[in-house]
């Protein structure tokens, strides 16, 4: 807990203490019901596993689904929007800001051929995803990139990528160094 805290302040320039985050921080609140509701997806209670997802939803507008695989760290930044589809597969210290979506591209079309079939992306340690952002359908999104706001991605992202528009393109070589917003001056420059 002390390590997942510490993240958040190394990544948050207005998290101001630990308790503070754990008091007031939606995205702590939704990964801490998320193990719970994992857990208990996990042991095959499926409808248990979903009231508590939904009361996570109801309590801090984030909504992960019980049956996704998250690894450690993730920060989702101020959250409220964000959606994490069952089939999600999240790295290591990877941020997501509000109004993000890890979703599927054709939920309501053959709905049975598509269960137990992955179908949401891939998210690989270090990444950044912008607010608004859409990544769509079962893709990768390679280490170290960054996702600009607003971007809709449905393809493949290679490492260290810098991906923004719609459709999302490559516009440049992202640093190891966080960068909160996935842009950067440098980023807009290379692209010039």
């Amino acid at each position: 807990m002390n390590e997942y805290l510490q993240s958040i302040i190394d990544r948050d320039p207005a998290a101001r203490s630990k308790l503070s985050i754990i008091l007031t921080y939606p995205g702590v609140k939704a990964i801490f019901l998320y193990k719970i509701a994992n857990f208990f997806s996990l042991a095959k209670f499926h409808l248990v596993a979903k009231i508590i997802s939904q009361f996570a939803r109801f309590l801090t507008g984030i909504e992960i689904h019980p049956g996704a695989k998250i690894g450690k760290n993730l920060f989702i930044d101020h959250g409220m929007g964000v959606v994490i589809g069952e089939t999600s597969e999240i790295g290591k210290n990877v941020t997501i800001y509000h109004n993000v979506t890890l979703g599927g591209i054709s939920p309501s079309i053959n709905s049975d051929q598509q269960r137990n079939n992955k179908r949401h992306p891939t998210i690989m340690d270090n990444v950044v995803i912008g607010s608004g952002a859409q990544v769509l359908g079962p893709i990768i999104v390679g280490k170290n990139s960054k996702i600009g706001s607003n971007a809709v991605v449905t393809n493949d992202v290679p490492e260290n990528a810098v991906m923004v528009g719609i459709p999302a393109r490559n516009i440049g070589v992202s640093s190891e160094e966080f960068k909160p917003y996935a842009v950067t001056e440098e980023t807009k420059k290379e692209k010039r």
